[in-house]
């Protein structure tokens, strides 16, 4: 159930943290057809789905932000890292509050 994870970071403090140029780690974990459609830059792709089989690519001691939609598949991919090992934050409000810049395509 989404929010029994740690933390969250809403996307106006990521997109000021990001325009500092500071580097944070990205996850979004939207369906493909929705990551093409826009994402944030050098964010990685790691659909929900696929948490399971492909939480190895992660490394457990990088923070990482999560990204969805509206906040919701974040916040249940937070809980299954968080239950794994890893160091993650919820972006509530995720791409429908995003203001930041946007990259498209694969």
């Amino acid at each position: 159930m989404a929010g029994k994870y740690a933390k969250d970071m809403l996307p106006k403090e990521v997109k000021e943290r990001l325009a500092k140029g500071e580097k944070l780690n990205i996850i979004d974990v939207r369906e493909p057809d929705e990551w093409e459609s826009g994402h944030i830059p050098n964010a990685k792709h790691l659909p929900l789905g696929s948490i399971g089989q492909r939480h190895s690519e992660l490394e457990r001691s990088v923070p990482y932000i999560v990204v969805c939609r509206s906040g919701g598949r974040s916040g249940v991919a937070c809980e299954m890292l968080e239950e794994m090992g890893y160091d993650v934050t919820n972006m509530p409000g995720g791409m429908s509050h995003w203001e930041g810049e946007v990259a498209y395509g694969l």
